[in-house]
């Protein structure tokens, strides 16, 4: 028998069952992954209702964990740690107050609803949210729950990044460094600037608005001076991973200064991604400055090369996305009525700030100085 094997033949068909596989064994872990987190609920719930049932206290959990050791030495899953925030996971998240709280916002057609979507096998209504909130914690890692029991108190909170994770795949890296960077909290802060309801499909718009924030931590480059604009974009290509957990889940980089041809002239980008959920490339203009509104037509011009040159057949519409040192909403929104582009405007940050109440009222690195009489360094150029 003649060997007719072709290569490029061979090469597709091992890509294929390579992809098969990576998926199989995904898919796998996950079921494991829910099965011992349900495991996990269980004996939480169990030593709750014990306690409550029979009033024992909680030396139940250092001899079940002992007990549990000695059945199965092999497992590492059953330490007192563990099991204390096992009974912990149960608490919290069978509460009536954390209930109430996904109740609340699923009545209010935000993240509660968004939770119970993403379950197809809960209805949405507010008597199964209980086994909604189940599933949804069976679907986090063991050591995603370790992290936000520890360190998240609020109940709206914990929900934001349970969600978050499930929704956007989060590692326990990105989550933590997430948390670090406050995302729940700016997701409550001022409204996203954007025009993407008027510009993007209509099933476009929510995933659209997930994916730009309305505003970005950059303190992870330690800028502690005024910089140029290339200057800027040179640091965060210097610290791309960390620009990209900033930026969120999903978010590959294309490319810096990134040439496109119209005629005979030359234009450049300043950062291009293509985002794997949305389909989409997405570019990104910095600026040092304040917005000003001739950025949102130097952007539109700019996606409307992208669609015409770089979008492929299946993507969806190209974003844009300016990031500027500050803006005006207001002026950010009249520059956007015209555009037929979708845009996002963003504020980002690259030192702490003060809350506006502490401003001024704070020393000076020099009234510190003459209070501790200290000699005053003197400033670099005197």
């Amino acid at each position: 028998m003649t060997d007719t094997i072709k290569s490029a033949d061979y090469v597709a068909w091992l890509n294929g069952l390579k992809s098969r596989i990576q998926s199989a064994h995904l898919s796998a872990a996950r079921s494991i992954n829910r099965e011992m987190i349900l495991l996990y609920w269980d004996i939480g719930h169990g030593i709750v209702e014990k306690q409550a049932e029979l009033g024992w206290g909680d030396s139940v959990i250092e001899r079940l964990a002992s007990d549990l050791s000695k059945v199965f030495p092999s497992l590492r899953g059953f330490s007192q740690q563990n099991i204390w925030r096992m009974k912990q996971l149960y608490s919290i998240y069978s509460s009536p107050e954390f209930l109430s709280q996904v109740v609340r916002e699923l009545e209010q057609g935000s993240t509660g609803q968004e939770i119970i979507a993403e379950l197809p096998a809960i209805q949405s209504a507010p008597k199964n949210v209980s086994q909604a909130v189940r599933e949804l914690v069976a679907a986090v890692p063991w050591g995603h729950h370790a992290n936000v029991l520890a360190r998240i108190k609020n109940h709206a909170e914990r929900l934001y990044y349970l969600r978050a994770t499930v929704k956007f795949g989060w590692t326990r890296n990105v989550l933590m460094n997430q948390v670090k960077a406050g995302a729940y909290e700016r997701s409550l802060a001022e409204g996203k600037s954007h025009n993407f309801p008027a510009a993007l499909p209509e099933h476009l718009v929510e995933q659209a608005e997930e994916v730009l924030k309305s505003s970005y931590n950059f303190e992870f480059l330690g800028i502690s001076r005024e910089v140029k604009e290339r200057e800027l974009e040179g640091q965060l290509i210097g610290k791309l991973q960390d620009f990209i957990l900033e930026l969120g889940y999903g978010f590959c980089f294309v490319g810096r200064q990134y040439r496109m041809v119209l005629g005979s002239k030359e234009y450049f980008i300043d950062l291009l991604f293509y985002h794997r959920f949305l389909k989409s490339l997405v570019a990104f203009e910095l600026k040092v400055g304040a917005f000003k509104p001739e950025y949102a037509g130097k952007m539109d011009f700019y996606l409307n090369l992208l669609n015409e040159k770089e979008r492929a057949a299946d993507d969806n519409p190209s974003i844009g996305i300016i990031l500027c040192a500050e803006k005006d909403n207001l002026e950010v929104e009249f520059a956007l009525k015209s555009k037929t582009n979708p845009i996002g405007v963003a504020e980002y940050q690259v030192q702490s700030t003060l809350p506006r109440e502490l401003k001024g009222k704070l020393p000076t690195s020099e009234q510190l100085s003459e209070a501790l009489h200290l000699p005053i360094k003197e400033k670099r150029g005197r």
